[in-house]
């Protein structure tokens, strides 16, 4: 039996949100991987400048067996008001196997009362708001499992994130297979990528250079919408003939 995997798009994503986590869970064996939007089509990212392609609507996506909702440093609190994305994860969370999150798409989960009474995490900036819709932040942890509620901190986490669904889902070594096969090894050159370990100053640099980014209106962009028709149109012929 195929086991379906929803990854949801959105205007203004963070891209690295959704394509970490793809990169590892699309190694899953008797898997149908999708991602699902609105509308199909092209999906502009948070840059403005790259774009990803929404295979699937989420009216044809009923029954995903995992979901998977990454973040946004611009436009989260849009798709926190966008009500068929709010009703859909509302409809299929009762039915999934595991419901994720990366970075701010917790918020969109929160949005959707997926956390109420649930120890949770998000980026740190935004650790502050799963409160406010009755969550258990856990500002220190990386990963926070509750049931089949896993939400992983900022951006970078979905990688790990994903690991950590194959370890559960296909076993240890198949998950040590996949890390070895991308050869996620990190040994980054400065140790700054939390705010336990960052000094005062850069903290509060960065959160204003944050405030900046998001304040900043999203660049639209012209997309080829007949190659983009064409190219998805192939992608969900391939999924439907597999059925």
């Amino acid at each position: 039996m195929t086991f379906q995997i929803a990854i949801v798009l959105y205007p203004g994503m963070t891209v690295l949100d959704a394509i970490g986590p793809y990169e590892v869970l699309r190694s899953l064996p008797d898997s149908e991987l999708r991602f699902v939007s609105n509308e199909v089509g092209p999906i502009v990212s948070d840059s403005g400048v790259l774009v990803l392609g929404a295979t699937h609507t989420f009216a044809e996506t009923p029954a995903p067996d995992l979901v998977l909702v990454g973040g946004s440093g611009t436009a989260t609190t849009e798709a926190m008001a966008n009500r068929e994305l709010i009703d859909w994860l509302r409809s299929v969370h009762p039915k999934t196997q595991w419901t994720t999150s990366v970075c701010t798409g917790s918020m969109i989960l929160a949005a959707a009362d997926i956390l109420r009474g649930h120890p949770a995490t998000s980026h740190w900036s935004a650790q502050p708001m799963l409160a406010a819709f009755g969550a258990e932040s856990r500002p220190h942890e990386r990963i926070v499992r509750s049931g089949k509620i896993v939400t992983a901190a900022g951006v970078s986490a979905g990688i790990d994130l994903g690991l950590w669904l194959v370890g559960e889902i296909a076993g240890t070594e198949a998950a040590q297979m996949v890390q070895l096969g991308i050869e996620y090894d990190p040994q980054p050159p400065f140790d700054t990528g939390h705010p336990d370990k960052a000094s005062a100053e850069l903290l509060r640099k960065t959160r204003l250079e944050m405030t900046k980014i998001a304040a900043r209106p999203r660049i639209p962009l012209d997309v080829a919408t007949v190659f983009w028709n064409l190219t998805l149109n192939r992608v969900r012929e391939r999924g439907f003939a597999r059925r």
